[in-house]
């Protein structure tokens, strides 16, 4: 080695230099990229992250403002219901399944069937006066649709239910409060 400094560069030219004429490569052609320029690459990239992902939370914001409105539902043979007994239905639609409660003191209560915790059916039990889970013991009150025990997180979503001409009917449905844990 001589006394001079060498850098890498001349290191790699001198190992490659045997292999040249069967593979071309010419170091000075190749791209480098510079401190700066990839820092800048970043932060574009970072940036444009930031303004999708705050695009798509305020959208959701819009969205959750906005209330949809159901229209009413007749559900059929609940005014015969006898007190302490349910009956299944469905509202909104077809596919979402719902059942209307007629508690022991005459009062009709209607919630989403499906479980807060993983989405299995709830039934009303007679016995206990309340809305169980089969799959994973949750109970919930059928007074309130609040959880009384077990995993689920919160409490029942509530259908709306009103009296009209001595019919049930179902009028509109809410999800109960996420943050509440709907234990009552």
């Amino acid at each position: 080695m001589s006394s001079k400094y060498r850098s890498d560069e001349d290191d790699v030219r001198e190992a490659t230099a045997p292999f040249q004429a069967e593979f071309p490569y010419e170091r000075d052609e190749e791209a480098q990229v510079t401190r700066r320029e990839f820092c800048n690459f970043l932060g574009l990239t970072s940036a444009a992250l930031f303004v999708g992902a705050a695009g798509f939370a305020g959208k959701a914001v819009i969205d959750a403002r906005e209330t949809e409105v159901l229209a009413p539902a007749l559900i059929d043979e609940a005014e015969t219901l006898a007190p302490n007994s349910s009956l299944n239905f469905s509202y909104p639609t077809a596919r979402d399944s719902a059942i209307l409660v007629r508690t022991a003191d005459g009062a009709y209560q209607a919630y989403g069937q499906k479980c807060t915790h993983l989405a299995c059916p709830v039934y009303y039990s007679r016995n206990h006066q309340r809305l169980e889970c089969p799959c994973h013991e949750g109970a919930f009150d059928a007074s309130s649709g609040n959880v009384l025990y077990g995993p689920p997180p919160r409490a029942l979503d509530r259908i709306e239910v009103e009296m009209r001409d001595g019919k049930i009917w179902a009028t509109g449905r809410s999800a109960s409060d996420p943050h509440d844990g709907g234990r009552g």
